[in-house]
């Protein structure tokens, strides 16, 4: 979103004029940010074997995958349902990665009779796998590194009390399930947590998965999920994605030269490439002025972005419509009966009843945890591809929220 002559716009499209077509509350996604930040990562690591996994989960509109496969990145989904999508959005079977988290043996088998190339997340379903698959079926191992690491304890995944992957500890019960059912262990991942910034960190998570590869003998690919820091005020420490690369690279060479293979490098960026993209636009209902802080409240609410009140995550806050305004302090806060706020005490161009205000970096598990809290319908989604805005989800009716109930009669 730019500012020229005291005016937003998204590639060129004026935001006022976005909103009154669309109407708000509205997602509106910027189609040349995805792009750019794709770039970004590619560029990082030139000389590595490198493939992008985009984290659906983190923005699973149909549109979007459709998009972030045009620019080149296969997909890794943690549901029946989300490669259901990434079929419905063009992407072939060997584009997809099931990585999910405590689910049945039979949810993981379907994903296999389907062909897709699954991370095995603990000793039981590795077992099972084996004794029905042996060596026959390819697949992958999620770590536990038990290193501690993310911008939140909610999304720290790596330590050791953690429910992600198999523990680091129990790499000898690993290897003797493997060797007993001759199971063909072609990667290795590990997700560690989201929002960390430290690159020594990270190198600390690949020695140790280094060291567990070297205990295979046919490892092709070490996926090291995501979680890369985006910044979400100025001033704000994000992940140096190309200081990153350059120490992973000699990491990865130091592996290659010992192990005999250069591995194929998996990242599994979400919030990486959809963060900065969206924007939750919202109408101003009315400004409250009370002793200790005057609240705007908004059209919308933790029904529709949930991690300011979920994760205490910082999302600016902007006035579109009064860009020249003279700043105050504003609690801007949401519809809903709940302690339901996005922001506390923030210095804001002055707000007035009907202003629309912009939530930024709201692209990634924003409408993806949105829910239909209050009885409330979740917003549209708008993308802005190459100068056009594009509607690519209506918004919800009442009729949508009561759809899949079944009224009984009380005679």
């Amino acid at each position: 979103m730019i500012l020229n002559n005291n005016t937003f716009t998204i590639q060129g499209i004026n935001v006022g004029s976005l909103c009154e077509q669309f109407g708000t509350p509205v997602y509106v996604y910027d189609a040349s940010v995805i792009e750019r930040q794709v770039n970004q990562l590619e560029g990082a690591f030139p000389d590595l074997k490198l493939k992008l996994k985009y984290a659906c989960k983190a923005l699973t509109n149909t549109s979007i995958l459709s998009l972030i496969n045009k620019f080149g990145c296969d997909v890794d989904a943690v549901s029946p349902e989300e490669i259901q999508i990434a079929l419905n959005a063009g992407y072939n079977i060997n584009q997809i990665t099931y990585t999910p988290s405590g689910i049945s043996f039979e949810e993981f088998c379907a994903a296999i009779d389907k062909g897709i190339f699954v991370n095995l997340d603990n000793l039981v379903v590795l077992e099972k796998f084996g004794k029905k698959y042996g060596g026959t079926v390819p697949c992958s191992i999620r770590i536990n590194p038990h290193v501690e690491a993310g911008g939140h304890e909610k999304i720290k995944t790596g330590h050791a009390e953690s429910k992600f992957g198999i523990s680091i500890e129990q790499l000898p019960e690993i290897l003797n399930i493997v060797q007993a059912y001759n199971i063909d262990i072609k990667g290795l991942h590990v997700h560690t947590g989201s929002d960390f910034a430290d690159i020594d960190i990270f190198i600390k998570v690949a020695e140790v998965m280094f060291n567990a590869a070297k205990k295979f003998k046919n490892i092709r690919i070490i996926d090291f999920g995501s979680g890369f820091k985006v910044p979400y005020k100025k001033g704000d420490k994000a992940t140096d994605v190309n200081l990153l690369g350059k120490k992973l690279t000699e990491a990865v060479k130091k592996f290659a030269s010992e192990y005999g293979t250069e591995p194929e490098i998996w990242f599994e960026p979400g919030k990486y490439l959809v963060s900065d993209a969206g924007i939750l636009f919202v109408q101003a209902n009315v400004v409250k002025e009370g002793p200790v802080t005057t609240f705007v409240g908004v059209n919308s609410g933790l029904n529709h972005l949930i991690r300011p009140m979920m994760y205490g995550s910082y999302h600016e806050i902007v006035n579109v419509s009064n860009a020249a305004g003279p700043v105050k302090e504003y609690s801007v806060v949401g519809y809903i009966c709940e302690t339901d706020t996005f922001a506390w005490n923030r210095p804001l161009n002055e707000v007035r009843e009907g202003d629309i205000l912009a939530i930024l970096n709201a692209g990634a598990y924003g409408f993806t945890m949105s829910s239909n809290y209050n009885s409330r319908p979740r917003p549209a989604e708008v993308l802005v591809y190459k100068g056009e805005a594009h509607l690519i989800r209506r918004r919800e009716t009442f009729e949508d929220i009561v759809r899949t109930e079944v009224r009984i009669s009380f005679n």
